[in-house]
């Protein structure tokens, strides 16, 4: 087994393990729910691969759950927070990168606020796509800081420059892109919907 250098991914197999146990589901079962293969699925669960966001949301539709909500989950954040008047710290935040793109997303809101914001910083010509599923029993606005985001939705595409938002309707595929030649930052706000 490889050395896991960053402590998340660690966290994120034993979410993941966590997740497909209490379903009562087998490797195989997940893997067919999600289109990962059995042997990568379990290489993540013993933390020896580290998945890329794709992969993350392909686990995630299976689960029906937001990729926010599985990595929230996995960070593991205290249902409590020290500071009383819930101040986080720029060093407090937690930070997880993908190893396919070097997309980096960094928890904003803590585990008391009704939404959960995440920041993310999408590099130079990475592209990230989602299945419809992960999108399922979420509402989302999606709010580009700095850079052009290249947001396909289904099959309409929007470029989205800084300051422009996007706010998301009915589950579809969709790609956050960033075509340009400097790094794209965006905040996502999330709210979940009603499950089935």
């Amino acid at each position: 087994m490889s050395n896991i250098v960053d402590p998340l991914v660690g966290q994120i197999a034993a979410r993941i393990r966590a997740e497909r146990e209490r379903r009562g589901w087998t490797l195989a079962r997940l893997a067919d729910a999600s289109g990962v293969s059995q042997a990568m699925i379990s290489r993540i669960e013993r933390g020896e691969s580290s998945p890329t966001a794709v992969v993350l949301g392909k686990l995630s539709a299976a689960f029906q759950l937001s990729v926010a909500s599985l990595l929230a989950l996995a960070e593991g954040r205290p249902q409590e927070v020290a500071d009383p008047v819930g101040v986080r710290r720029l060093g407090d935040a937690a930070e997880w990168r993908d190893p396919g793109t070097g997309y980096l997303r960094r928890q904003i809101s803590g585990p008391r606020f009704p939404a959960e914001i995440a920041e993310i910083r999408l590099p130079a010509g990475a592209a990230v796509p989602y299945p419809a599923a992960a999108f399922a029993f979420v509402r989302q606005v999606v709010w580009v800081l700095d850079g052009r985001l290249t947001f396909h939705d289904g099959d309409t595409m929007h470029e989205l420059d800084a300051g422009d938002t996007i706010e998301l309707g009915e589950p579809a595929p969709r790609v956050f892109a960033n075509t340009s030649d400097a790094e794209c930052r965006y905040v996502v706000v999330l709210a979940r919907g009603e499950r089935p």
